[in-house]
């Protein structure tokens, strides 16, 4: 109603700049695809993700996207999709990322995949339910400053961290993530 097109909106998206390092970590990520699998679960939308992936062409980088479905329909308007309903009392009603991570699991599990470590990182408040389903080798890794790392860092004081069974490593570039990966790698 604003004049305000989906070609401009994907402009912006396609140019919002990334974290410091996080280019280098998705480049990482997509040359050594034999070793590491790579999902985004998020809470914005599947359109947008894939206009920020393809247009710092990182797509090929990231094996999966759970978000809220998203499309222009015949109007020019985008219209939105809850990703699934849940009964978790922890997580907004149009997703829970621990649900969305152990279906992801689960189905690789079925499909003989077992994975050595998992690397959870996020930032928001959202992304706490997930960590509850890690386990003591993996890592949540809580952007510095933000939502994640002050519950976690609460949590720890409220039970002694034994609700979170994965190391925590905070970070604030994507080179601090890469360098765990790698060194994960090594190990």
């Amino acid at each position: 109603d604003q004049g305000v097109i989906p070609d401009r909106v994907r402009s912006v998206m396609e140019t919002i700049p990334f974290t410091p390092g996080m280019t280098d970590l998705l480049t990482f990520i997509s040359e050594n695809k034999s070793s590491v699998d790579c999902i985004v679960i998020s809470d914005s939308n599947t359109m947008f993700i894939d206009w920020i992936l393809k247009g710092a062409g990182l797509r090929a980088a990231v094996d999966q996207v759970f978000s809220n479905t998203a499309s222009i329909n015949e109007s020019g308007y985008m219209e939105l999709q809850q990703h699934h309903s849940h009964d978790c009392d922890k997580c907004p009603v149009n997703m829970c990322k621990r649900k969305v991570l152990e279906a992801y699991l689960s189905e690789k599990a079925d499909g003989g995949v077992e994975y050595g470590r998992i690397f959870y990182v996020g930032d928001g408040g959202n992304d706490l339910c997930p960590t509850f389903c890690l386990r003591e080798h993996d890592a949540v890794m809580p952007r510095k400053g933000f939502t994640l790392e002050k519950l976690l860092a609460r949590l720890n004081v409220q039970e002694g961290n034994s609700s979170v069974g994965a190391k925590v490593i905070a970070w604030s570039s994507g080179a601090e993530i890469l360098q765990e990966l790698k060194a994960s790698l090594q190990s």
